[in-house]
């Protein structure tokens, strides 16, 4: 059996996750969704830690770790640990926002790491954790997937159950290529809500450029209407049959999404390593708080999933040994990449770009992405030149000094 060691990931390579299925027996499966009462230990934790104000891990190790073992019966050591370090995690980065105490899912995935699994990859079958008792379960995949998980250094993993399929997502580390310098640019990307994304080059994603079912942005805004005015009316039926048909139907906008931010991402990522560019976004964190919009628009706004584009693009880009650079959008759309102009008035329409200065017409999208390619040349040099402004460095003042004497006449 080889044991995984937790901290690989971490230390070398790319991050990602590859998805398991595993084959368990009908006792097998039983043992394994008893596992789940680690997301009970886990709440038991949250309210801990939510009613002391304690969430740093060492501290809420101590606080909690024999509380949460004695509330939860058949909670093993290393399953108790794993759901502290959980807690602190979801505390970790939201908790100005917190109103109360963080539920976790009582069907939720649990975590797992390398004292509570082992993999034997000769046999493909995975060792796992569970309240009665270690068992060993089969596991298939994807022929990518399974030449991952042999070859590559692995880390943590979630056990989830769905819709009666038992999956083991794991995590691993990919090779982590060095970036090549840019020598042709970078490739601008706009991304907006009437269009999800244009490049400097022209191209309208998604679109023709993209081959698939969807036909382009607006296909995409009706077969989200149709999914929202489907939705509505079923919950405002309430019947048994309607929830029913929503649970049907839950994800599906959620998962074409997903898959339109994974074409786009990919197409952009393949230009740019064909063409020998890089890929410059804009650095939209923090939008939603920014942009004030009317009241029929908001849940566009809200829906808009820039976020996960910008992610996607982002190990893309990583993996393929292409620089990405995340630029300012300030005035990206009102700037005139011809002579500079920076004018309201250079948008006369939403959709149309006229400079007052020199003239320079087009789709404003389409000069939005120009200026973000160009700022992208220098957001990049800016990175690989430090010192570049010309302040003074204690560093290089140090090294520029003589050395000092060791004596002598």
């Amino acid at each position: 059996m080889m044991a995984i060691r937790r901290s690989a990931t971490k230390r070398h390579g790319l991050p990602t996750v590859v998805q398991l299925r595993l084959t368990p027996t009908p006792a097998q499966a039983d043992a394994l969704a008893a596992a789940v009462l680690c997301n009970q230990a886990a709440t038991v934790v949250s309210r801990l830690a939510w009613q002391h104000r304690i969430f740093a891990v060492v501290e809420l190790h101590r606080l909690a770790y024999y509380e949460v073992r004695a509330q939860v019966a058949g909670l093993g050591a290393q399953a108790a640990v794993r759901a502290i370090a959980r807690v602190a995690g979801a505390y970790a980065n939201r908790r100005a926002s917190k109103k109360r105490a963080h539920i976790f899912r009582p069907q939720g995935a649990v975590p797992y790491d390398a004292r509570l699994m082992s993999f034997n990859r000769d046999a493909r079958t995975v060792l796992l954790w569970t309240p009665t008792g270690r068992v060993t379960v089969p596991y298939t995949g994807r022929p990518e997937d399974l030449k991952a998980v042999e070859t590559l250094p692995l880390g943590e993993a979630d056990l989830v159950c769905r819709r009666g399929v038992w999956l083991l997502q794991v995590s691993l580390a990919l090779p982590k290529p060095v970036a090549r310098e840019p020598v042709g640019g970078f490739v601008g990307v706009d991304q907006g809500v009437a269009n999800l994304a244009v490049t400097s080059d022209g191209a309208v994603l998604p679109g023709p450029a993209l081959a698939g079912p969807i036909g382009g942005n607006g296909h995409v805004r009706t077969l989200r209407e149709r999914r929202h005015r489907q939705r509505r009316r079923l919950q405002r039926k309430g019947t048994s049959a309607a929830r029913r048909v929503l649970r049907r139907l839950s994800g599906r906008e959620h998962r074409m999404m997903t898959d339109l931010n994974h074409q786009i991402s990919k197409f952009v990522v393949r230009e740019a390593e064909r063409t020998g560019r890089g890929v410059a976004l804009e650095d939209l964190q923090g939008i939603r708080g920014r942009v004030r919009a009317h009241r029929l628009q908001r849940r566009t706004l809200h829906t808009w999933a820039f976020a996960q584009q910008i992610t996607f693009t982002r190990y893309k880009a990583a993996r393929a040994g292409v620089a990405f650079v995340l630029v300012d959008p300030a005035y990206t759309s009102q700037a005139c990449p011809g002579c500079g102009c920076v004018s309201r008035a250079n948008r006369p329409a939403r959709g149309r770009f006229v400079c007052t200065g020199c003239g320079l017409a087009g789709h404003a999208d389409h000069i939005a992405a120009r200026n973000i390619a160009t700022r992208g040349i220098a957001g990049w040099a800016a990175i690989n030149q430090p010192h570049a402004t010309g302040l003074p460095s204690a560093r290089r003042d140090c090294e520029s000094k003589p050395p000092a004497s060791t004596g002598g006449s």
